[in-house]
């Protein structure tokens, strides 16, 4: 399964066709029904994975990590401080040399472009772990977490709620429209997607029998909706930005109230985290009006947001296991 993918880079999902996608969860469900029967797989055993971090991160380190040590691979992370990566070095240099050293490259950071010269030079598979514009593997985990809740993805409707321009939208957009969903992008105008990226989608949606609408009203863009998905207003480095979108976000706020006007009992609360649910963290204490969901929501019982968590894991194992196992 997914062995067409050897060798490939994973950095944007618009690289892959649905099958190819699709093969994808079909071995992210293996490797994770394996994992919950306690087996370990070795197909990446003797393999050494380069962990860039320009931007820290909980579930993306900790999945990395835990995958490679999953499949018998040696992790080494390195942040910011611990290499010249467009400092002293350009990136292509950079890559040429991790290159020689490692089997694979893992990304998490600011601009694309860092990400795509990493792939263009390194001469190994290079994963984008999160850009300024894309974040494929959590697209893998939250179309996992839906397929596993109703058994499919085709047809499903899932709503985003919030900046409609950001690296979650994009890759939202894509993700579902590859999978014939119904995706719909719930946002202020002036957050409303870039129209190149949606006519792409709109093409994608043509060939697989799914949707995709952009609207500033949230009645009609969570109706009937399997999925509610939210983000943080304000991304990392736009901590300046978050007064502004406050004040222009707080009508998307999801609350419990939301959830209900979907008219299905049994939608679903989905988040990338993390989350600011409540005032119990130094950010959310500092700014209370960033808050993007309510704590009704995101504690309640529709809530299934540490699935997504966790399907990090599997699902990033799978593109691993894909493009450079054995």
């Amino acid at each position: 399964m997914a062995g067409n993918l050897r060798g490939r880079h994973f950095v944007k999902l618009l690289d892959f066709t649905s099958t190819e996608l699709r093969d994808l969860l079909t071995l992210s469900a293996s490797l994770k029904a394996n994992k919950k029967a306690g087996s370990r797989g070795r197909a990446l055993a003797g393999k050494s994975i380069a962990l860039i971090f320009e931007k820290p991160s909980t579930r993306t380190r900790c999945a990395f990590t835990v995958a490679c040590v999953d499949e018998g691979a040696h992790p080494e992370y390195l942040g910011k401080g611990d290499i010249q990566l467009g400092k002293k070095e350009t990136v292509a240099d950079t890559a040429r040399v991790l290159g020689r050293m490692f089997d694979g490259i893992e990304f998490r950071g600011f601009s694309h472009s860092t990400v795509e010269i990493l792939a263009e030079h390194a001469g190994v598979p290079v994963w984008n772990g999160l850009t300024d514009t894309w974040h494929p593997t959590q697209i893998l985990a939250d179309l996992l977490t839906v397929q596993e809740e109703f058994g499919r993805l085709e047809g499903l409707a899932l709503a985003y709620v919030g900046d409609g321009r950001n690296n979650m939208a994009n890759s939202l957009m894509v993700g579902c429209a590859k999978f014939g969903m119904d995706v719909r992008i719930v946002a202020p105008e002036s957050l409303h997607p870039e129209q190149g990226l949606l006519e792409q989608v709109e093409a994608i949606c043509a060939e697989t029998g799914g949707a995709v609408t952009v609207t500033a009203d949230v009645a009609e863009g969570v109706n009937r909706a399997h999925a509610i998905y939210g983000d943080v207003w304000a991304s990392m480095g736009e901590e300046d930005k978050i007064a502004e979108r406050a004040a222009l976000l707080k009508p998307y706020k999801i609350t419990p109230e939301m959830m209900a006007a979907t008219g299905r009992r049994e939608t679903i609360f989905l988040h990338c985290l993390p989350a600011f649910h409540n005032l119990e963290t130094e950010v959310a204490r500092k700014f209370p009006e960033i808050c993007e969901v309510s704590d009704e929501v995101f504690e309640g019982p529709r809530s299934r947001v540490f699935d997504e968590a966790e399907n990090r894991l599997h699902t990033i194992k799978a593109v691993m296991v894909a493009t450079l196992g054995r």
